[in-house]
């Protein structure tokens, strides 16, 4: 761990990056170009008071979290993420988990995407990052790592998550999941340790995947129709739409209304709303 290098690395970064670039306004008498200390602290959660001893070299050892949050708030490249885990004495986190690296390219698509839900998932199905209308209209991604983090998981071992989705829908969903996972697990090479392992343990939890899994449907998602319910907003029909990453491995996922429907009126309502507090 080298915490002074870390802080003049975290600086140099921040010299870099410019509000817009963030989706931060410029404001008054910015004496500098990048951004203040303040903003970045701002952008990861963190206390400004934290972020200050961190650029100064001081304070604790940041958590995972922590520079996975710092990683995509100064929008760092994948060699440059992982030199600042070497530089806090950090393993780079697994591929898939909640701390993996995002592109800095999705990222700024996914922030400058102000008036949409939108999220950037794995192919996996676990959630890195979304916008505050995405936590408005799906809630909060699960505080969780590994297998418990993915909304397929989830979906096959938790009932409560299927809330989000009207019961006639679920077998519509069931199937696109799984068609969608073994399409991903193909691009993957077919003996990704992560897919195989998620496969093992859905079809010994669940005989619905296993069953599922058996009929070996394929499908890449690439655009879907939904119908999701809120609890504030009621019943919302919504286009899914999908950009992935070069690899495969992410997807940008953005919902806009379906037309012909007061879907339109009731995600304008959102951020007025803010998050609720629900299990997606």
């Amino acid at each position: 761990m080298n915490l002074s290098e870390l802080g003049a690395f975290l600086k140099s970064r921040r010299d870099r990056i410019r509000p817009a670039d963030v989706g931060l306004p410029a404001g008054p008498r910015r004496r500098v170009p990048g951004l203040r200390r303040e903003e970045v602290a701002q952008l990861t959660g963190a206390s400004v008071d934290y972020y200050i001893e961190l650029e100064r070299g001081g304070g604790a050892q940041p958590s995972e979290q922590m520079l996975a949050a710092l990683a995509r708030a100064l929008r760092l490249s994948r060699d440059e993420r992982d030199h600042l885990f070497a530089l806090a004495g950090r393993p780079l986190p697994p591929s898939d988990s909640p701390a993996d690296h995002v592109h800095p390219g999705m990222l700024d698509l996914l922030h400058r995407m102000d008036s949409t839900p939108a999220q950037v998932v794995t192919d996996l199905r676990i959630t890195l990052v979304q916008n505050r209308l995405a936590n408005a209209l799906l809630g909060p991604p699960p505080a969780t790592t590994g297998w418990t983090a993915s909304f397929l998981y989830r979906w096959f071992t938790d009932p409560a998550v299927r809330a989000i989705y009207p019961p006639e829908d679920h077998d519509h969903h069931t199937h696109s999941f799984v068609a969608d996972l073994r399409a991903a697990t193909a691009r993957r090479g077919g003996h990704d340790p992560e897919a195989t392992a998620l496969i093992a343990e859905l079809s010994a939890l669940s005989p619905e995947f296993a069953d599922e899994w058996a009929r070996h449907d394929v499908e890449f998602r690439r655009s879907d129709r939904k119908r999701l319910i809120h609890p504030e907003l009621g019943l919302l029909e919504v286009n899914c739409l999908n950009l992935y990453s070069e690899d495969g491995r992410q997807r940008l996922l953005w919902f806009t209304p379906a037309v012909g429907t007061d879907s339109v009126a009731k995600l304008e309502m959102l951020a007025v709303l803010g998050t609720q507090n629900f299990v997606p």
